[in-house]
Parts: C-alpha cells; sequence; structure tokens
C-alpha cells in the first residue's frame, strides 16, 4: 500500500474514535422498557430498503455488516455512514401520543486487501436501544392518596466490531466478525404522592438503574452461489452469531429525586457497579436470493433468536419469548452502464419484514410489519447516496397492549475508491 494510502486508512480509522460516543438513540418505542431494549439486525442503509435482506446477497459498492462472509464481494475501499430517525404514532385504548427520535446510526469501512479473495471490515453501530417515558396513575390500597409513577429509560448496547471474509473454494465464502460490545442502560422510576387536592404529599423519590455492558461476542458467515443462467446467479448464505453471558455492572440506588444518580449523596445503595452477567441467546439467520446480472435480485430470509432464554442481571427471566424475522426483499437497476444518466445508473430497492418481537405483554406477544423501499443513487463514478424508508405498525389496541405506527428513515452515503489495493500499471 502506497504511503498516501496510507494516511487515507489512518486518518479513516480515526472517524471511528471520534464518533464512538456520538450515537443517539434509534428506538422510541415503549417496548423497549422491556429486556435490553429494541435490537437491530436490518443491516446498513442499502439493506434495510429491501427488507433487511443481506444474508445471502451482497454487492461490489455496498458493505455487508449482516453476514461476514458477504464482505469478499466488495471489490474497492468502501466508506460509508448514516443518520435515523423515528416518528412513532403511539395509541392506547384511551390515549394517543407522538414520539420521535434519531441520530448517527452506524459507521462502517471495508478493505479489499486481496479483492476477490480476502477482505477485512470495521464498524460501529448500535445493537441495541432503550428509549422510553411512560406515566402511570394509581390509586394508594386503603388510602386517599394516588402514586404518580414515571418511568423512562435511555441508552443502548453499541457494537464496535472488526470482521474479515475469505474465499475459500470456488463460489464459497466464510467470514468471521469479531464485537466488542460496550455501552449503558438507564433505567429511572419517579414516585410523587398526591391527595385528593392534587397536592403534593412528602417528597418524590427516585429510582435509579445503570447497567453498564463490556464484553465480545462473534458472528460467523458463510456464502456460496452457482450460475442459474448465462446471467444469472442463485445465492445462499447462512449466519450464526454468538453472545451468551454478557460481563457488566450495575448501579442502582434509592433517594430523593435529583440524587439517585449520585453515589455519594444520601440514599440507599441497592448495588454499587457490582459486576454480573446477563445471559443474551445466540442468533441465527438464513437465506436465498435470484440476482440477474447488473439487473435485479430478489431473495428470501429469515432471522431466528430465543429470548425465552434472556436472563437479566438478577438471573431472572423476563417475560420474552422466541423472536424470529422474515424478510422479502428485492433490488433493481435500469442501467448499470449508463453514461448520461445518473437515475438509470441508480438502485431501487423494496420489501416487506414480519418479525415476531421477544416482547410478550399479557401474555400476548407483539408481532411487527412493515414495508421497505428506498435506493442508491450514484454521486459520481463509484459513490453513492443511500437512502431507506420504512413504514409499519406494530402491537394492538387489545388486551391493554400498545399499537405503535411508525415511519423510519435512514440516510446515508457510500464512498469508495478502487485505487487503494490495486498496485498501478502506469505511473
Amino acid at each position: 500500500m502506497s504511503i498516501k494510502n496510507r494516511l487515507r486508512l489512518l486518518g479513516t480509522i480515526g472517524v471511528f474514535f471520534i464518533f464512538s460516543n456520538a450515537f443517539s438513540q434509534t428506538s422510541a418505542s415503549t417496548y423497549s422498557a422491556l429486556g435490553l431494549g429494541e435490537f437491530s439486525y436490518g443491516g446498513l442503509t442499502h439493506n434495510q430498503a429491501m427488507g433487511g435482506l443481506g444474508v445471502s446477497y451482497g454487492t461490489g459498492y455496498a458493505i455487508n455488516n449482516v453476514n461476514p462472509a458477504l464482505s469478499t464481494r466488495n471489490t474497492a475501499f468502501n466508506f460509508q455512514a448514516a443518520l435515523n430517525y423515528r416518528s412513532i404514532e403511539a395509541s392506547s385504548s384511551t390515549e394517543n401520543e407522538s414520539l420521535s427520535s434519531g441520530g448517527l446510526s452506524y459507521l462502517a469501512m471495508s478493505l479489499p486487501f486481496k479483492p476477490n479473495k480476502f477482505t477485512m471490515g470495521m464498524g460501529i453501530n448500535q445493537l441495541s436501544s432503550v428509549n422510553y417515558n411512560i406515566i402511570v396513575n394509581s390509586d394508594v390500597t386503603n388510602s386517599n392518596l394516588n402514586a404518580i409513577n414515571q418511568i423512562r429509560g435511555d441508552g443502548g448496547i453499541t457494537e464496535g466490531y472488526i470482521s474479515a471474509g475469505y474465499v475459500l473454494a470456488k463460489n464459497l465464502s466464510i467470514g468471521l466478525h469479531g464485537s466488542y460490545l460496550f455501552g449503558s442502560t438507564i433505567r429511572t422510576n419517579q414516585l410523587t404522592l398526591r391527595d385528593t387536592a392534587s397536592a403534593v404529599v412528602g417528597a418524590t423519590s427516585e429510582y435509579y438503574e445503570r447497567l453498564t455492558v463490556s464484553d465480545v461476542s462473534f458472528k460467523a458467515g458463510a456464502h456460496y452461489f452457482f450460475r442459474s443462467g448465462k446471467q444469472s446467479n442463485i445465492h445462499f448464505g447462512a449466519f450464526y452469531h454468538s453472545f451468551g453471558d454478557i460481563k457488566g455492572k450495575q448501579f442502582a440506588k434509592v433517594a430523593d429525586l435529583g440524587e439517585a444518580s449520585d453515589p455519594d449523596s444520601p440514599g440507599d445503595i441497592i448495588s454499587n457497579n457490582d459486576p454480573g452477567t446477563i445471559f443474551l441467546p445466540n442468533r441465527m439467520g438464513y437465506g436465498v436470493s435470484f440476482e440477474k446480472i447488473n439487473k435485479f435480485v430478489v431473495g428470501l430470509e429469515a432471522q431466528y433468536q430465543d429470548f425465552s432464554q434472556y436472563r437479566n442481571f438478577s438471573g431472572e427471566f423476563g417475560e420474552l419469548g422466541e423472536s424470529f424475522k422474515i424478510g422479502l426483499g428485492a433490488q433493481f437497476t435500469p442501467d448499470v452502464f449508463s453514461m448520461d444518466n445518473i437515475f438509470k445508473r441508480g438502485t431501487y430497492r423494496a420489501g416487506v419484514e414480519y418479525i415476531q418481537t421477544p416482547y410478550v405483554v399479557n401474555q400476548s406477544q407483539i408481532t411487527d410489519i412493515g414495508i421497505n423501499f428506498g435506493g442508491s443513487i450514484p454521486v459520481n463514478s463509484l459513490s453513492l447516496v443511500n437512502v431507506a424508508l420504512k413504514v409499519g405498525t406494530r402491537g394492538s389496541t387489545g388486551d391493554g397492549l400498545i399499537r405503535e405506527n411508525y415511519f423510519n428513515v435512514s440516510f446515508g452515503f457510500s464512498l469508495n475508491d478502487n485505487t487503494w489495493f490495486y498496485k498501478r500499471t502506469f505511473e
């Protein structure tokens, strides 16, 4: 690698350290109050636009962090980043509320050290998000008092990863993805008592809990394809993501309002950064896709994770169940060789997702159905602007549940350069 390209690489890696603490919550769901929050497994922007398709298919100019084996299809240096915004209309049987959240979604980089043979990558993205604010009013038994609980949650788990993909045999690739998991979730419960005249009785108390995780996980993947015609391929892909016991520390305290987060203020400390673990179940995915070279792709994929095995920091099983996702997606490029029309050279995507979430409320498991669409438009010969939109609904207003109608936007860019790892013929 030339000195110029080495400086480029060092500068790009520096971006990851600068932005490693810049992630905002990409969830605004009430259901993120359960378990470790809302998990994101939809891949990068281009994957999200076609129902999360990424287990069985990847392209040369788009990073794949879903299946590390597909990184071998990256034939150019690639740097990607994106912002995410979500708007939710939450409804119960009696009330409605508008919610929103957003921020930096991910940073990712692919380095094809030996194009079509060996590729490495690295990135930072949010694995789970916690972001909710719930107010519960209830009468205090055997009194004329009313209790107001304001329950809040914030934070999430961030994943910093390094991946590698290798072409093991003709049309067969394998990959390994190693992650460092870090971040904190903060949950508070503020309790205020009021009498029949709505006057505050006593001092408002607060329960504060902070769980900080720090551990590693690994994901292995495989990809195989074969020719199904002169200009078509059929692709198969699979991955297995191993989590298990995730190490962490917990701080918990009860005190007057505003003092619970301070370990040195008056109050009752329940846990003082005590070490422990949470158990996060392993995840698997598999899929198949059909490719008409330089024209279109259509694929069907599934992912599965048994959250009924999840255990919290206290070793207790949460009210969570088996979770799976089925995605059907497609992309289409009108004319990949068009030189005078960037819209003909662009790629357009659509998909649909059905998700059985892990959340079990009042003995009902919450499902999520979404429609995805978007595309990538070239801004020069190799770089792209990427956008993905999703409209969906989860839950219902029956049985004391909450229905969330949501709209997601992911907007990003992809910077590509094919001069990094190819030897120059002429200087």
